[in-house]
């Protein structure tokens, strides 16, 4: 069972007020609904869904509505169940805000409609249940995103769900528009407020593991980039004294330079700081990494002294 449908068989188990279930209709049956012959079809992938739309029109409105399986021509194995509404339709549409009192499409619904915050969660519900998807946090990136195929309703929507500060995002489609959400912490709000907790406590958990994954990810990489850049300079030291060993040139540094050309060649992998404390130690005399690099600036620039000698000759 994919994640989307996790969420949706959960929030169908969400018991609400009549004008919250009538709300959950109206962004369901808006978002998905077709006349047909003077026929509401609604569809949907989904037998829980299915049904729990049939008990909610009878609870309603008091009326059943017709449920048939149809072969899916969307390249799905699913079965696709198709409701079919035959009574009391011009009432019913009306009072979902799907027509107007002339019988033409009500571009967005009444204000009754989505008169208060439960009736917008409610309302985002049903949009969620009929085109609605969520990749699950464990298995893919973070994602969240609607179709839909009315340009008003997309924008209507998206106002909705702004109204909860989402931030979310409108882009054009060749079969609609899409409202997507790609932050991790804006898809957790995102479903708290459709009502999904058990859903939310999954993807938070997924989230808190990832970014616990990814941080150890940086330190290790932070980790070799540090390990690499100590063996470069380490392996960069020790050719510069090899350069000045060839030209017999040892005998310019000065007696502390000295002490620390030994030490590097006796330490080839000990980083600057490391072969800093292993001098203090084993001479006794304190010696910080700061000073220790001073002494290999003038082998390195002793080398380089050599190497420009050798270019010219």
């Amino acid at each position: 069972m994919s994640y989307t449908t996790k969420i949706k068989d959960e929030i169908i188990t969400i018991k609400g007020t009549k004008s919250e279930t009538i709300a959950l209709l109206s962004g369901f049956v808006r978002n998905n609904g077709y006349i047909n012959n003077n026929v509401l079809h609604l569809t949907t992938e989904n037998e829980k869904i299915a049904d729990i739309i049939i008990d909610y029109f009878k609870n309603i409105y008091e009326i059943n509505l017709k449920k048939e399986i149809k072969d899916n021509v969307n390249f799905s194995k699913k079965d696709l169940y198709l409701l079919s509404l035959t009574e009391k339709q011009d009432f019913i549409l009306k009072d979902l805000g799907y027509l107007d009192d002339n019988g033409n499409y009500l571009d967005t619904p009444p204000e009754y409609i989505v008169g208060a915050n439960e009736e917008i969660r409610s309302y985002l519900r049903g949009v969620f249940l009929c085109s609605g998807s969520i990749n699950d946090p464990k298995t893919s990136r973070y994602h969240m995103e609607l179709l839909i195929n009315n340009p008003t309703e997309a924008v209507f929507v998206q106002k909705l769900l702004n109204v909860f500060l989402l931030n979310i995002k409108l882009l054009t489609r060749d079969k609609g528009y899409m409202l997507y959400i790609k932050e991790a912490e804006k898809i957790s709000d995102y479903l708290k407020i459709i009502g999904a907790n058990n859903a939310v406590m999954y993807f938070e958990n997924v989230r808190i593991y990832r970014d616990k994954k990814n941080q150890a990810n940086r330190l290790n990489n932070c980790e070799q980039a540090n390990i690499d850049k100590v063996v470069a300079s380490a392996t960069s030291q020790i050719k510069q004294i090899e350069i000045i060993e060839e030209n017999l040139g040892v005998s310019l540094l000065d007696d502390k330079t000295k002490e620390a050309l030994e030490y590097r060649k006796k330490y080839p992998e000990a980083s600057l700081k490391e072969l800093s404390e292993i001098i203090s130690i084993e001479t006794g005399k304190p010696i910080t990494k700061s000073g220790l690099n001073h002494r290999f600036r003038k082998i390195k620039d002793l080398a380089m002294k050599f190497e420009k000698n050798k270019n010219v000759e």
